[in-house]
């Protein structure tokens, strides 16, 4: 799958998604992009965003998208807070279908869910 990370999240993360091609918002060239617009950009060319901005959903019409969006859950955005939920993620990876929005958040990496 063809994954983005969103320019908050750390770039190193992208290494520890792995079988998947992941890039970074920052790669894309597309930094400082408002969401709206980098949401209509993600057409086509991603499978899965990767941000972790909880509202996006409520902020952002996403009936139309064609892509998952996987919304990472934690107190903060360091690599070693969001790397427990790596795991999660990939077994979410493994299973989501276009138009999902799906959360992963510490306590389901805490407890395995």
């Amino acid at each position: 799958m063809r994954v983005l990370l969103d320019e908050c999240l750390p770039r190193k993360l992208k290494d520890r998604i792995v079988g998947h091609e992941v890039t970074t918002v920052q790669e894309r060239g597309w930094s400082g992009k408002k969401n709206g617009e980098l949401l209509r950009l993600m057409h086509g060319c991603v499978d899965v965003f990767l941000p972790s901005d909880q509202n996006l959903r409520y902020q952002q019409d996403l009936s139309a998208t064609r892509y998952s969006i996987i919304i990472l859950v934690a107190r903060d955005n360091r690599l070693m807070t969001l790397h427990p939920l790596v795991a999660h993620v990939q077994q979410v990876l493994l299973t989501i279908t276009p138009g999902s929005v799906v959360e992963v958040s510490s306590a389901e990496a805490s407890t395995g869910v």
